[in-house]
């Protein structure tokens, strides 16, 4: 029997009853009623709230209204149960099938996890054994950096500088400089006597043509013409060779090949490259993926994947005679790599910040590297031991790329205010500045004639520099906001490439435009000549390196 409010005649929520009148009431309804009247509503003698007896009851069901107990009513009841059951029941449906796609996507990601860290172990345990290995044999930069950083306790920050420069760079390494240099720049002369005796003999046989000549004479011109051309040393940039391609055919040039999976589509973008002066099908790039990746043009595949630097490669160098490559990272490491072997030989730890520019020296022992912590570096590749460290105080700059001449004893940085320098590796001073471009230079290139320097910023132009004359003879302006990424020679010193925001050739001397390419969707990052410029060659931020020819 349920209990009913005397004055609302329901079944009441929180029932009590009245000592005076013994009824049962809605609380909520009696204590409205005796704040207005103080009496109980039953027989009207004076009643207060405290006199009030609550009655404890579990759950009190109301009776339905009549309208409720129809047979009608009754189905349209059990229709909306049923309809709600079913909308709960298609709730729990979907709610499961999330929760299997999230233990799914969570199970994946686990053996992947899984798979990373034995990768990885294994990496680490190589490494650790690499390196119990090569410690014996004094290769490495760790143990061999610290006899030159030890003196520095007792000066100031610069003072291990100071310390390298003396003890690295011995009389006989300047020696071997001086004489790479001195055999180079003698090659360079008889060259140009021979190119020039040859363009004389070639003037004699043309005007002879259409004179009656004795059959001697004309064979003593031809076989000094033939002397002259097998008498020329086969070196980079000191003459035009015979398989040269002309202008007019290089003009025609068009896209034959394009590769897209060399790095990783995660992190997109090849930021540099280098071809390989031995063997031009071989090409080197450096990617945002940390990876620095050798590629078979001829193959069409990859020869290695070099795996060790922990951020992006902005700078890479294939060895002219070894099989060796040269990688620099913002994580102020160069690496030494064996392509054979497919591993990394040699750290070299000469900057305490991103390193911006790499060049090899022409004896193949040596690099030349820049950096943002404002210093220019000069090390052996052999013993990875820094051998110099220079920076010039009065700018206090950060140093945005570099390059040695072609003859080695020579070699220009930019810097980030705008500003190109020349230094005297010997003397280790800066020996001629070249001011003109409006932002931080980009790229620097030298001719391989040794007369000529390009340099481009982000101003948005190429400024060609005679180093004879230590001034500008030549700007090439560029469309409006062109970003200037890498500038390079062909070995003959004829053409040069602009990479950027497209890719354009100039012949040199006249400079004048000879062919244009844009079918990059990204930054042109790196441009390169194979040889006689039978081939172009670029990589760009769209992860593609393409090839060009006719």
């Amino acid at each position: 029997m349920s209990l009913v409010c005397a004055i609302s005649n329901e079944v009441p929520e929180h029932p009590c009853v009245s000592p005076v009148s013994n009824q049962v009431f809605e609380r909520r309804l009696i204590e409205k009623f005796i704040a207005e009247n103080g009496v109980d509503p039953m027989n009207s003698q004076p009643l207060s709230e405290e006199q009030l007896i609550d009655i404890k009851v579990s759950h009190p069901i109301r009776p339905k209204a009549p309208s409720s107990t129809s047979i009608p009513a009754i189905l349209k009841a059990l229709q909306d149960e049923w309809d709600a059951v079913m909308l709960h029941s298609f709730t729990l449906r979907q709610q499961l099938q999330t929760t299997r796609q999230e233990l799914s996507h969570a199970l994946y990601q686990h053996d992947a996890a899984c798979r990373v860290i034995a990768r990885l172990t294994k990496e680490v345990t190589a490494a650790r054994e690499a390196l119990a290995t090569l410690k014996p044999q004094a290769g490495l930069l760790a143990p061999q950096a610290m006899p030159a950083s030890q003196p520095a306790a007792g000066g100031s920050g610069g003072e291990p500088m100071e310390v390298s420069v003396q003890v690295g760079m011995t009389p006989e390494i300047i020696q071997k400089l001086q004489d790479k240099a001195t055999v180079l720049t003698t090659e360079r002369k008889k060259v140009r006597l021979s190119f020039k005796k040859m363009s004389v003999v070639r003037c004699r046989l043309a005007e002879m043509d259409d004179k009656p000549l004795n059959l001697f004479n004309k064979l003593i011109l031809s076989l000094m013409f033939a002397h002259s051309s097998l008498s020329l040393p086969n070196q980079r940039g000191k003459t035009v060779p015979e398989e040269l391609v002309r202008a007019e055919d290089l003009s025609k040039y068009r896209q034959v090949a394009s590769h897209a999976g060399l790095h990783s589509a995660s992190v997109p973008g090849i930021l540099c490259m280098d071809l390989c002066p031995s063997d031009t099908n071989k090409v080197l790039t450096g990617g945002a993926d940390k990876n620095v990746v050798v590629f078979d043009k001829k193959e069409e595949q990859i020869i290695a994947t070099l795996k060790g630097h922990t951020k992006k490669v902005t700078s890479v160098i294939y060895h002219p005679s070894q099989s060796v490559v040269f990688s620099a990272s913002p994580d102020s490491t160069i690496r030494v790599w064996s392509v054979t072997g497919g591993n990394c030989i040699q750290v070299v730890r000469a900057h305490e910040a991103s390193v911006t520019g790499l060049s090899l020296h022409a004896t193949g022992d040596y690099l030349l590297s820049s950096s943002e912590d404002q210093y220019w570096a000069f090390s052996d590749i052999q013993t990875g031991q820094v051998l110099t460290k220079v920076t010039d105080e009065a700018a206090g700059v950060a140093l945005t790329c570099a390059q040695f001449h072609p003859d080695g004893l020579i070699f220009g940085t930019g810097t980030s205010d705008s500003q190109i320098k020349i230094w005297d590796l010997k003397e280790r001073t800066n020996v001629a500045n070249f001011p003109g471009h409006s932002g931080p230079v980009t790229s620097i290139a030298f001719s391989e004639n040794g007369y000529y320097l390009a340099t481009g910023a982000q101003d948005s132009s190429v400024k060609l520099w005679d180093l004879r004359k230590l001034k500008n003879f030549k700007t090439i302006a560029l469309d409006n906001n062109y970003e200037v990424k890498s500038l390079v020679f062909d070995q003959s010193g004829t053409y040069l490439a602009v990479g950027g925001s497209d890719i354009r050739v100039y012949i040199c001397k006249q400079w004048s435009e000879v062919l244009n390419f844009s079918d990059h969707s990204g930054l042109v990052t790196g441009v390169a000549f194979g040889d006689n410029a039978q081939f172009l060659s670029s990589a760009g931020m769209d992860r593609s390196l393409k090839f060009y020819s006719l």
